[in-house]
């Protein structure tokens, strides 16, 4: 068995385990509503498993899962924040830049992947939008247009960036993502279960109240720690920087995490959508993710590759 095959079997038993733990909880404690909880590991079934298909998916096959999920992102998070009416064709535009960014990671271009939405995406946009002629708003939803097509878009598709960035015929890439997932959501859940422990200082009560100075920082140690142990194993980082990976991915995650949730709170929801059960939406899952994979894949790109 690869290393790629038993770090996904490592993570099925930690899942396998989490149920168990449920139902066990659900059998001793029936009284108290474990559906939440239950409806969180059921969707992580799913997820994982889609997930662990795509990887191991010939690479065509895993952009293609890659570039659906921007769709469905993207269509998410113009349902939270509508547009005019006059924006339709800039927003069927934005919908075809999505197959043209995977094909250049496809076809790894890097040149043109990393102009293609920051500049010529965001040029071309508000110029088809004056061609409609409605100025009103126009700022703002310029703006708008252009943030969700960067998050969803732009800064997502660097996962699967990731896994064609190695040259080299053997499954570096996709250990490089699952080692850039896996910590994202690892710094998550360590950043909540230290903030719920020890919590006392809030760092942005106005944005995200349960986010705590001791969540914060026992989350990005830990997340170190434990990228010091995965890195020199699952990629080519050696020790120090792999540590340094970490670090990257704890700070940005909780960037992502803050920045998502003021989003969500100048829009006046709680969650993004419905999609995942016990989750909420795409971008709730998604938002660590979106800060931590650009940040990642050029600091592992500028070093290694």
């Amino acid at each position: 068995m690869m290393l790629l095959e038993k770090s996904l079997a490592v993570i099925f038993a930690l899942l396998v385990i989490a149920t168990l733990a449920n139902g066990l909880l659900v059998w001793r404690r029936p009284g108290k509503d474990w559906r939440e909880l239950t409806l969180r590991i059921r969707t992580w079934w799913v997820i994982i498993v889609l997930f662990s298909l795509a990887i191991l998916s010939p690479p065509w096959l895993a952009l293609t899962f890659f570039a659906l999920v921007s769709f469905m992102a993207l269509k998410e998070f113009l349902t939270l924040a509508p547009s005019r009416q006059t924006d339709r064709m800039p927003l069927l535009w934005m919908f075809i830049a999505i197959p043209i960014n995977y094909w250049l990671i496809g076809i790894n271009w890097y040149g043109m992947f990393v102009v293609f939405i920051p500049v010529y995406a965001f040029l071309f946009l508000p110029v088809r939008m004056v061609i409609a002629g409605d100025t009103q708003g126009f700022l703002r939803y310029a703006s708008q247009h252009h943030w969700s097509l960067m998050t969803t878009v732009f800064a997502f598709s660097h996962v699967a960036f990731l896994l064609v960035l190695p040259d080299d015929g053997k499954q570096t890439g996709a250990l490089l993502v699952l080692f850039l997932v896996g910590l994202t959501e690892f710094n998550d859940i360590a950043q909540y279960l230290w903030g719920k422990s020890m919590g006392r200082i809030k760092v942005i009560p106005k944005v995200s109240p349960n986010k705590t100075l001791a969540g914060l920082v026992g989350g990005v140690v830990t997340t170190t720690l434990a990228a010091a142990v995965l890195g020199p194993l699952m990629t080519p980082l050696s020790i120090p920087m792999a540590m340094l990976a970490g670090l990257i991915i704890g700070i940005s995650g909780f960037c992502g995490d803050v920045v998502m949730s003021a989003i969500k709170r100048d829009i006046g929801v709680k969650d993004s959508g419905t999609l995942l059960p016990g989750h909420g939406g795409i971008l709730d899952r998604l938002d660590s993710l979106i800060f931590t994979a650009p940040v990642f894949f050029h600091f592992i790109r500028y070093f290694y590759y």
